[in-house]
């Protein structure tokens, strides 16, 4: 078994007293971690320069109603474009509230309607139930568009981990269905591939989210589908056969992180399939790097990357 690179020296010091690196979980840590997540979402200080509306929209047939929360510029009137962004937490913890804070910098920086989904979570909900519920709730923006102020054109989707993972199967799905044009997609470290054959997927050494947690995740999300090789592709997209046609794509993760190799192939895989894309590797960056030991440069250096790509996808120069 190798070991992983060694983690950025300043974000090591950052984070060497951080209570949720996320390492070793095991089931039965699930609830309680979910609980303090949700607590730190809540604390988080938000500004008046945007306004916030939570929405409940149908629905998987037979399923509960999908909630999103829709995040607007104050005082713009004019059709928007739209970032569509699904959370991360290893398909087992996070809620739409955790991208609350990221939106209250990007809506008024970029210009854009932000909307996060909360889609159900493993292993309470398996596959198909997160990413149906994700797939109803961007056919939803689709749909009203025009009564959201959104310009159809320009929707974009944005992803980080196990969010990340779902983003891509959707810009597969909607290809697939044709009346989903997606503009763009950010993937900031996706969690793509289950059967973690890489070499990073074996580093135990890693700071945040180990191969153990990266293993509980996949198991909770893939039910009893884990393990076998009845895994369809928009479970798991690393195992999709067929990348043309998709939108342009970012893809963001650090060295020190278990799914560091699965992501470089992902991309390596999409410029080859003929997909604009755009790939960042930072040098000792952990799983989560941008929302992890903030104050670091490499933390900073992958926000403003992100930030940067997204300006160009909508046209700011």
């Amino acid at each position: 078994m190798s070991t992983a690179p060694a983690v950025d020296p300043q974000i090591a010091e950052s984070i060497s007293s951080d209570p949720m690196l996320l390492k070793g979980l095991a089931a039965a840590d699930i609830p309680e971690i979910r609980s303090t997540m949700l607590a730190a979402a809540r604390h988080v200080a938000l500004s008046d320069a945007v306004a916030r509306m939570d929405v409940a929209v149908p629905g998987p047939a037979g399923a509960p109603n999908v909630v999103m929360r829709v995040h607007r510029p104050r005082g713009v009137d004019r059709p928007l474009p739209c970032l569509f962004a699904i959370h991360g937490g290893g398909y087992i913890l996070g809620n739409y509230e955790v991208e609350d804070q990221r939106f209250d910098k990007w809506v008024p920086q970029l210009g854009v309607i932000g909307v996060s989904v909360d889609y159900r979570l493993a292993p309470e909900t398996s596959y198909p139930g997160p990413i149906d519920d994700c797939f109803a709730g961007l056919s939803w923006i689709f749909d009203h568009a025009e009564d959201l102020g959104i310009d159809p054109t320009r929707i974009g989707m944005m992803g980080t981990s196990a969010g990340g993972g779902m983003a891509a199967a959707l810009a597969v799905r909607a290809r697939e269905v044709g009346s989903l044009p997606i503009a763009f997609q950010l993937l900031a470290y996706p969690m793509i591939d289950d059967r973690q054959l890489t070499v990073s997927s074996t580093w135990q050494n890693v700071p945040v989210w180990d191969a153990v947690s990266n293993a509980l995740g996949w198991r909770s999300y893939l039910g009893d589908l884990y393990g076998t090789d009845q895994i369809p592709a928009d479970a798991a997209i690393a195992r999709a056969t067929d990348l043309s046609g998709l939108p342009p794509t970012f893809i963001s993760v650090g060295t020190a992180d278990v799914i560091c190799d699965e992501n470089v192939e992902f991309a390596q895989r999409l410029y080859q399939a003929g997909v604009p894309t755009e790939l960042h590797l930072y040098a000792g960056g952990p799983h989560g790097l941008d929302r992890r030991a903030t104050g670091t440069d490499l933390s900073r250096r992958s926000r403003r990357d992100m930030l940067a790509w997204l300006s160009a996808q909508l046209g700011h120069r």
